[in-house]
C-alpha cells in the first residue's frame, strides 16, 4: 500500500512538473493596417507604391526605399517624398518576404498604376458603407415623397457597395 501511495504521488508530481503547451498563433493584421491602405484584404505584409518605388511593412510600420546604392528601412519617409499623399497614391499588396529583392519584376508588373487614383481606401470605405445602409433604408420613403408612386422597377433595384 505504501508503494502505491508513492507511485500516485510521483505521477501527480510529474503531471505538474511538465506543463502542456497548446497555443495557436494566427497572424491577421486587420486592425493594424493604416487607414490609407486599400480595401479588401484580410492580411497584408507589404504595400508597394509604384508612384514612388517604396515598400511599406504593415506589421512593423516601416518604409523601405532605395537610397544611394542600397535599400534602407526607416520609420518615416525622407523629405523628398513629402509631396506624396498616401491616401491618393495607389498601393499594391505584396505578401512575400523582402519584395525589394525582386524589385525589377515588381516594378515592371505594377508601373502602370503609378498615377492611378481610383483605389478605395480603408478610411473612406467605412463612410461609404454607412451611407449605403442609410440610403437603402430610406430610399423608398424618399422616392415616394419626391416622385409620388414607388415603381416596381425601383423596388427591385440592386444595391452595390462600390
Amino acid at each position: 500500500m505504501k508503494n502505491f501511495i508513492y507511485a500516485i504521488c510521483l505521477v501527480a508530481l510529474c503531471s505538474f512538473a511538465i506543463p502542456t503547451v497548446s497555443q495557436v498563433n494566427i497572424s491577421i493584421n486587420i486592425g493594424s493596417q493604416p487607414l490609407w491602405g486599400p480595401v479588401g484584404y484580410d492580411y497584408v505584409r507589404y504595400y508597394y507604391m509604384p508612384e514612388i518605388d517604396v515598400y511599406y511593412d504593415v506589421s512593423h510600420r516601416r518604409y523601405t526605399y532605395y537610397h544611394g546604392n542600397h535599400w534602407v528601412t526607416r520609420a518615416s519617409l525622407p523629405s523628398r517624398y513629402r509631396h506624396i499623399d498616401m491616401y491618393r497614391t495607389y498601393k499594391v499588396v505584396v505578401n512575400h518576404a523582402h519584395p525589394w529583392k525582386n524589385h525589377t519584376n515588381i516594378k515592371r508588373k505594377y508601373a502602370r498604376y503609378a498615377n492611378d487614383r481610383s483605389q478605395r481606401i480603408l478610411r473612406d470605405h467605412s463612410v461609404h458603407r454607412s451611407y449605403d445602409r442609410y440610403e437603402k433604408k430610406h430610399y423608398k420613403k424618399y422616392h415616394e415623397k419626391r416622385h409620388g408612386k414607388y415603381h416596381k422597377r425601383e423596388k427591385n433595384r440592386r444595391w452595390h457597395d462600390d
